[in-house]
């Protein structure tokens, strides 16, 4: 399956991780959320938290600084296009997916 959706995953220590962090939806959902729900300096230091535990993540997997740069910029962005998504008007949404 994840051959064919274009992602790579690697195996260390029977863990499975999946590539790119930008298309790991429940993530992305996840932060989305909690990004919403809080503001400050506790959304800042909860979004930090949360693309260092990834970065960390990649670099145990044995990825390269500027690897790990791109996947977590590519992350952030899912993660602000999740949030302006959330915020959408419904009639838009519908309009857009409808779209071939």
């Amino acid at each position: 399956m994840a051959a064919e959706s274009g992602e790579r995953t690697m195996v260390r220590r029977g863990e499975v991780v999946a590539f790119p962090l930008a298309a790991r939806a429940g993530d992305v959902d996840r932060c989305a959320r909690e990004l919403d729900r809080i503001h400050g300096a506790a959304a800042v230091h909860y979004w930090k938290s949360e693309c260092r535990k990834l970065a960390e993540q990649l670099s145990q997997l044995g990825l390269c600084e500027a690897e790990i740069r791109n996947e977590v910029l590519a992350f952030q962005a899912e993660v602000q296009i999740a949030i302006a998504e959330r915020y959408q008007e419904p009639a838009a949404r519908n309009r857009s997916d409808s779209r071939p």
